[in-house]
């Protein structure tokens, strides 16, 4: 019988693919399940979008064809206007401009565009899977650059040893920060990794999906606004968090002509595009009014509020983020122990609430969680209410007794 790759083989079972088995398992043992594992936004489409999207489908058939891989022209300008106007950066939408099925398969197909075997990539780690799986994927060797508290998760560029630079072709970066849910505090820190990947012949992929996920004043930059940037940068954004319109698959990357043609002539051969009524549906997002936008990051930052709070209270010490739709935070001290995959094993199995185990965001993410807001608060209190009901058996103050 025929066998996949040994690349494919040697992967392990994709982390969010394993959480919803056991949330399965779970809710088949009469589990009330309270999913807090992936980032997939539990409120709806804003209407207008949707109202777009049905209009499209029903009253233009020439939209049900073959689409445009690279993005349709009314895409590509709305998505260069929005950039315009929120980060002021020019782009030319016929050439710097790139839309993609999801950003997650843009970033699959740069490792593909970019890296022959043996050539690597510096990623922060924890990190989104797809940074360390597409470069194994392609063939690429990853070298991790770790994220920790002391750092304030931040890359360390000069921990970076001299032979790993010379074979480094790419380096990903992704503030707001999944799943660390950090920040770029200092501008500064985007000037050095400019002057960094300059002086080591880098190409940056900055994954800024979360940017408009802010909370406590503080505003998300765009790597690209930064002198220099386009001789070294690609940026990625996406529609799924910001539009709540994770299940559509539409995102983009934008950045100078060369960097993206590689990318671009990979995505000619392999795939047509999102589907036109998908990409126009998507203009309609950035052209049309942004409060639902804004009343978005409200609704996460009082989730934070909320859940961050309660931990707490509760005995689990959890920092406030300030950005992204997630919680990052250190195993109790009473289960830190066991690792954060039997941990999170043992939250759903005994209480039916899900959660993401660090290490399922590579190593250096052991010792974590990582929870998703994706649930309003009357589920995030009752959330709350069985992960006490877990801390306190494991510190043995109850008799432990499965809820149900």
């Amino acid at each position: 019988m025929t066998t996949c790759s040994k690349k494919l083989d040697a992967l392990p079972p994709y982390i969010f693919t394993r959480i919803k088995a056991l949330a399965a398992q779970a809710a088949a043992a009469k589990l009330d399940i309270i999913d807090l594992g992936m980032g997939n936004p539990d409120l709806p489409t804003p209407p207008h979008i949707v109202d777009r999207l049905i209009d499209t489908v029903k009253n233009h058939p020439r939209t049900h064809r073959y689409p445009q891989s690279k993005g349709m022209p009314r895409l590509r300008k709305a998505i260069a206007s929005w950039t315009k106007k929120r980060f002021d950066v020019d782009l030319n939408p016929e050439s710097e401009v790139l839309a993609l099925v999801g950003s997650k398969e843009g970033v699959a197909h740069l490792c593909a565009a970019y890296l022959d075997p043996g050539d690597v990539a510096l990623v922060p780690v924890p990190t989104y899977p797809v940074h360390l799986n597409g470069v194994f994927l392609a063939g690429g060797t990853v070298h991790p650059m770790p994220l920790t508290p002391e750092n304030k998760f931040m890359p360390d560029f000069g921990k970076v040893p001299d032979d790993v630079l010379k074979r480094a072709k790419i380096m990903f970066l992704n503030y707001p920060n999944n799943p660390t849910a950090a920040v770029v505090e200092d501008p500064n820190f985007l000037k050095e990794t400019i002057r960094f990947a300059k002086k080591h012949d880098l190409l940056v992929a900055y994954d800024n999906p979360y940017c408009e996920l802010t909370f406590d004043g503080y505003v998300a930059p765009s790597i690209l606004q930064f002198e220099g940037a386009r001789d070294v940068a690609v940026e990625y954004n996406s529609f799924s968090k910001t539009y709540n319109m994770a299940g559509w698959r539409i995102g983009w990357v934008c950045g100078d002509k060369k960097l993206l043609a590689p990318l671009e002539k990979f995505k000619a051969f392999v795939d047509y595009g999102a589907p036109s009524f998908i990409q126009l549906a998507a203009a309609a997002a950035l052209e049309g009014p942004q409060d639902c936008v804004t009343e978005l990051a409200k609704v996460y930052q009082a989730r934070r509020d909320y859940f961050v709070g309660e931990l707490n209270k509760i005995g689990w010490p959890t920092p406030l983020p300030k950005g992204t739709m997630y919680v990052w935070t250190p195993l109790p001290e009473s289960l830190r122990k066991m690792g954060s995959l039997a941990f999170a094993e043992k939250l759903v199995k005994e209480t039916g609430v899900v959660c993401t185990p660090g290490v399922g965001f590579g190593e250096e993410g052991e010792g974590y969680v990582r929870f998703a807001l994706v649930a309003h608060n009357d589920r995030l209190y009752d959330a709350i209410l069985r992960i006490k009901k877990l801390l306190r058996e494991a510190e043995g103050k109850t008799p432990a007794r499965k809820t149900k």
